[in-house]
């Protein structure tokens, strides 16, 4: 099983984020594309407009499925070992999920002011294609 995350590349904490992923995964089930790849992003559909919601999940099996913002957070979580144990205990908590979500509508709305903004675009070494050219963080 494949999963393309969509992430902001020009964000700290989003790369930070991502950074902290592909350590624990090291590309065998995520694989990431910048949102700033317009491009790569075609190949879905995705605009810049539907970016501005938040970090995407796609299935990379059925491109169909899709999970945006919290919500593909909490799937990114859902997948790595031992983490459904933790969303699960997280979505039974009463009012979890809606303080969760409008938490992640406050640090996406304000992540450059928050945690700054990067001078170039973070390219993961897992990127969708294998075509990319990573970083040397």
């Amino acid at each position: 099983m494949n999963y393309y995350v969509i992430y902001d590349g020009n964000c700290n904490l989003c790369v930070t984020l991502v950074q902290l992923l592909e350590t624990l995964d090291q590309g065998k089930l995520f694989h990431y594309a910048p949102m700033q790849d317009e491009q790569t992003l075609g190949q879905w559909g995705i605009t810049p407009q539907d970016c501005e919601q938040g970090m995407i999940l796609i299935d990379g099996n059925a491109p169909e499925r899709r999970w945006q913002g919290s919500a593909a957070a909490e799937e990114i979580g859902r997948l790595l070992p031992v983490g459904s144990v933790f969303v699960d205990a997280y979505r039974a908590l009463p009012g979890m999920k809606w303080a969760g979500d409008r938490f992640y509508e406050q640090i996406r709305d304000r992540r450059y002011t928050l945690f700054g903004k990067r001078s170039s675009t973070y390219q993961s070494a897992y990127c969708i294609d294998g075509s990319c050219k990573p970083n040397n963080e």
